[in-house]
């Protein structure tokens, strides 16, 4: 996919994920303590949940950092998040789309409208880029749980849409409101996914020069340090070439 994907190669590449281990694992215990709130404080029963310890647990989250972020919400402690979406421009006009859990909405507003502005962007009003996306469901295997024509044939009987096969692994993409039930069918067949989330995937591409990728990255990077940003997704397209650059 284009944009998500490449950019998290680039993240894994650079060693931006270790760099930025303690924030990664403070933002999806957030977004653990807010599933659990909005629903059951069991996995098994509240989908959303279900997905955020996925998430945590593919990214090497402690099970008693999970397990505490749970019981904060059972407990009622914790801030009260509001969840917000912001969409703007970056450099050479590529599409990003912000998503935010904040407990003071006019802060988190300043921050993400200034970031965008000292990093050669401007933030738009909500739906400005959003139609160049679709909300989609993405579920990912490791590339040894089967050839491409198996987990093919899995995904399209569980309902999927589409699948990316390559030596990394497998990645399954569905309508986003058939996650659950996609991810749901595809574990009775293939095991346990290394991650089942929703994401913003594009369908317009915006093509990057090596210059254009340098100011994207380090807009992105911005953006990311914020404590109240959870994810930062972009429609950028850019050649093998120009990645292998930065």
């Amino acid at each position: 996919m284009a944009g998500h994907s490449k950019w998290a190669n680039i993240q894994h590449r650079k060693g931006r994920q270790d760099k930025l281990r303690s924030k990664l694992f403070s933002k999806l215990s957030k977004e653990i303590t807010v599933a659990a709130k909005m629903g059951d404080p069991d996995p098994e029963n509240n989908p959303r949940l279900r997905m955020a310890v996925k998430e945590a647990k593919s990214n090497s989250v402690p099970k008693d950092v999970i397990d505490r972020a749970i019981k904060k919400s059972a407990a009622g402690e914790g801030d009260d998040y509001e969840e917000i979406r912001y969409e703007g421009y970056g450099p050479n006009g590529v599409a990003v789309i912000v998503e935010a859990m904040t407990d003071n909405r006019n802060r988190t507003a300043s921050t993400v409208r200034s970031t965008f502005t000292k990093n050669g962007g401007n933030l738009g009003e909500t739906g400005s880029v959003g139609f160049m996306f679709n909300r989609t469901g993405q579920i990912t295997y490791p590339a040894d749980v089967g050839d491409d024509d198996t987990v093919m044939m899995a995904a399209l009987e569980a309902g999927a849409d589409d699948v990316e096969s390559s030596e990394e692994g497998h990645v399954i993409f569905c309508e986003g409101t058939e996650l659950h039930a996609v991810s749901t069918a595809l574990e009775a067949e293939l095991g346990e996914s290394e991650s089942t989330k929703l994401i913003w995937k594009p369908n317009i591409t915006t093509e990057m020069d090596l210059t254009g990728m340098e100011k994207l990255m380090k807009l992105i990077d911005a953006l990311e340090d914020d404590d109240d940003v959870q994810t930062v997704t972009t429609n950028f397209e850019a050649s093998d070439e120009v990645l292998s650059q930065l």
